[in-house]
């Protein structure tokens, strides 16, 4: 499909810059293709009574790391200041990044990173250049590893917010709160799975008491998702791959819901798109532990998932596409215009939709 099929007029002032201090007072938009009407509004508090007993919430517990380093490469054609966001671990001491300005590196430079002085080894925090790839890609091999390593990239890193925040404002101590779930667990994400950000400690005990169940699968959500789209086709645009995993507690869980009549709501694209992959094309989920580059666009038949929570998102976006698959892209254009009209706030600290998927989906 044609790339520019997915824009769509957004004014800046739409764009979230803060949280509300109640995460689940932000507005929920609900969407249904097949409904009348189509577009209801609630907020996010409501979602206990939206859903119904007997359904399985599945939310993604990964954890944002301060994933953003400031380096200075050092080498015998002189030094030069290098931004790093970190996007995927490969072992115990090599993560791939993507680095501003690449094209100042080469393979074999050494980088030292300046640390924040909570930690005694945070300022000899050093790495090489192990290889370069496209996109302002490389991987760097630092000299610590495992959890020596963690506990440097801790001090020495900033949280990565979406660039889209960071160009309007600097990140500060609210963000490491802000831009966490509140069951996050397990540490590697460099950008956070947006959707659980409204969930709080009450509303999952409501949700809960209502006889809905949650359980949790892990995907590091790496920088590639705010990577553009640059092709002029869907069909020549590479996506990037994360690492997941589903247990096979909640496989079995997911499986049970299924066999019962129960609808499975994915909490977030990252939950959806990691169910996806392990769902054949019977419907059974399997456990699964591994990357995944899945790509949905409108015409992918979904197997795995029955509703979906998410943000806001950027017109041309992978996300905007996969959302367009679920619930048709004229149903979550208009949606996006409604939204606009009616005050929504977009993106990463912005508010929500519930959407449904359209009995027939298409462009």
């Amino acid at each position: 499909m044609r790339v520019d099929l997915f824009d769509f007029e957004l004014p800046p002032s739409c764009i979230a810059l803060r949280p509300p201090e109640d995460r689940a007072s932000s507005k929920l938009l609900c969407v249904d293709p097949n409904g009348s009407p189509g577009l209801t509004d609630h907020i996010f508090g409501d979602l206990s009574d939206l859903l119904k007993p007997g359904d399985l919430l599945i939310a993604n517990d990964t954890r944002v790391i301060p994933a953003r380093l400031r380096g200075v490469r050092h080498a015998e054609r002189g030094s030069a200041n290098i931004e790093f966001t970190l996007h995927m671990r490969l072992d115990s001491s090599r993560w791939r990044a993507f680095a501003r300005p690449a094209k100042r590196l080469q393979v074999g430079d050494r980088i030292r990173f300046s640390g924040s002085g909570t930690a005694c080894f945070a300022d000899n925090l050093d790495a090489f250049v192990d290889s370069r790839g496209e996109g302002g890609e490389i991987t760097l091999a630092f000299d610590f590893s495992g959890s020596v390593l963690d506990a440097a990239i801790a001090a020495a890193g900033e949280m990565p917010l979406p660039p889209y925040i960071a160009g309007k404002r600097a990140t500060d101590k609210r963000d490491e709160v802000d831009y966490q779930t509140v069951y996050a667990a397990r540490d590697g994400a460099v950008a956070a799975p947006t959707a659980g950000l409204h969930f709080t400690p009450e509303l999952i005990n409501n949700i809960e008491r209502a006889g809905i169940e949650i359980g949790y699968l892990t995907l590091h959500v790496g920088a590639g998702t705010f990577l553009p789209v640059k092709a002029e086709d869907t069909a020549d645009h590479k996506m990037h791959s994360e690492w997941g995993e589903i247990s096979q507690s909640l496989a079995d869980k997911i499986n049970k819901t299924r066999q019962a009549g129960g609808r499975i709501v994915a909490v977030g694209t990252t939950a959806l798109r990691l169910i996806e992959s392990a769902t054949n094309e019977t419907g059974t989920t399997s456990a699964f532990s591994g990357t995944t580059d899945i790509f949905m666009t409108p015409g992918y038949k979904f197997r795995g998932v029955d509703m979906l929570i998410t943000n806001f998102h950027l017109p041309r976006s992978t996300l905007f596409m996969l959302v367009s698959a679920f619930s048709g892209l004229d149903c979550m254009k208009a949606a996006y215009q409604y939204a606009v009209e009616e005050g929504y706030r977009f993106y990463s600290y912005g508010d929500a939709c519930l959407l449904s998927p359209a009995k027939s989906v298409g462009a």
